[in-house]
């Protein structure tokens, strides 16, 4: 692809069908969980991008077996047994890989070296080297950076484990997912969690279904030692990719349909439905999809929380460029720790579109005002460059610089908006 992408403006609403790639969340998670069971087990829609590969390139390091060359993937479990790399890891620049990575090199005997690439290397991680740290694994870091050195002992003592996760809930999911490993019963305080709660139900969710015993409780979770036990796997369509077309049909006044999406779906970005509902857009649940009805829909302006679900909330921001009023999107802070400070790249590349938008502490601030076409910087970005794509929908003359940033999380982004666009 060229270095820039010119978004393709249709003349009339966006009516199509489109089936997110699978989730991330649920891939990396399904991944991990497999590569410690016993024996073999089966993923199938699992996500083929950037992040994913990061992550069976870290198994494959640790000695598990990934076949992905066809579907449903297999992954051949050791049951937590996993041999020392004898070299650094790279985990590219996929902030869950990364945690999960120096989860994961507890359970080795002998030195592992975690790195990453890009903004990854400034993004915290301090909490979990803490947390590690305290089970007597000696685990030392760039000024609490990457990269990370973990001296493995063959796994973790158990016990009482406190996490940090004002910053990141990827902290307590990477202490989780080894939790059935163990040595003794785990109980895992989550403490500071503002944001993005959701993604520890989903990592529940996939333990659960591989035979772990995870119980949630006030302060977190219990986990009871045993490992997992193969099994096979269907990963759900992505909710944090279905949020673009969703807001791709709001926004053009169209309809579309979300195969394999459900309202009852653990992840968290589904809560954009319910807001793009609250803005007028007509949602309902049609055999085994969501569909998005927008058609003869003057977008209302909303005043909300998103905390719940900050990666979705680029995206509404985008919807609310075209409602009437003014719109506040508040909880907002976990999105300064991403591949990019997303506050303020938001902000400022919307801006550079000549909309009205603030930053007030940890909300965004939408004003109606007329649009522009221009160039467009992701900042590396893959979700800054899908939300701020969807504005060209409606405004001629929008193009990404770097438009492959995508292939991180959805390599077939441009792809589906340009199916969307000729389904017209």
């Amino acid at each position: 692809m060229s270095d820039t992408h010119r978004v393709r403006t249709p003349n009339k609403s966006i009516l199509g069908t489109v089936k997110p790639p699978g989730s991330k969340s649920e891939t990396i998670r399904a991944l991990t969980v497999a590569a410690l069971a016993n024996g073999r087990s089966h993923i199938y829609g699992a996500l083929r991008a950037e992040d994913t590969a990061a992550m069976i390139g870290v198994l494959r390091a640790f000695g598990i077996v990934v076949n992905d060359e066809s579907e449903p993937w297999t992954v051949d479990g050791t049951g937590g047994h996993l041999m020392t790399p004898d070299s650094p890891l790279d985990v590219a620049e996929s902030g869950l890989t990364a945690r999960i990575a120096i989860a994961l090199a507890t359970l080795a005997e002998g030195e592992t070296v975690i790195d990453g690439r890009g903004r990854l290397r400034e993004r915290p991680i301090s909490p979990l080297i803490q947390a590690i740290g305290e089970q007597g694994v000696r685990i030392t870091a760039n000024e609490d950076q990457l990269p990370v050195t973990v001296g493995g002992q063959g796994g973790l003592w158990g016990g009482q484990m406190t996490i940090d996760c004002s910053q990141s809930s990827q902290f307590a999911t990477a202490l989780l997912l080894i939790a059935p490993m163990t040595t003794e019963r785990a109980t895992i305080r989550v403490e500071g969690l503002e944001g993005s709660a959701g993604y520890l139900a989903v990592t529940a969710q996939v333990m659960i279904a591989f035979g772990a015993d995870v119980s949630p409780t006030f302060i977190g979770f219990e986990v009871a030692r045993g490992g997992y036990v193969a099994t096979d796997y269907v990963v759900e369509p992505d909710a944090s990719a279905g949020v673009y077309p969703m807001v791709a049909a709001a926004i053009t006044g169209g309809r579309v349909v979300l195969p394999g999406l459900s309202m009852s779906s653990e992840q968290p970005d589904i809560l954009v439905t319910s807001r793009l509902k609250q803005m007028g857009c007509r949602i309902t649940e049609e055999a085994n999809a969501i569909v998005v009805d927008a058609v003869d829909v003057a977008l209302s302006a909303i005043d909300t929380n998103m905390t719940a679900a900050p990666d979705g909330a680029l995206a509404l921001v985008v919807a609310c460029l075209f409602a009437e009023g003014e719109s506040r999107i508040r909880g907002l802070g976990s999105l300064r720790f991403k591949e990019s400070d997303r506050l303020s790249a938001l902000s400022g590349e919307l801006s550079r579109l000549g909309s009205s938008i603030s930053l007030e502490e940890d909300s965004l601030v939408v004003r109606p005002s007329p649009l522009v076409g221009a160039k467009v910087d992701p900042h590396g970005d893959h979700r800054i460059a899908m939300s701020v794509a969807l504005v060209g929908l409606c405004v001629e003359g929008v193009s990404i610089a770097n438009p492959d940033v995508v292939n991180k999380t959805w390599p077939g982004y441009w792809k589906m908006l340009d199916t969307l666009v000729d389904e017209i």
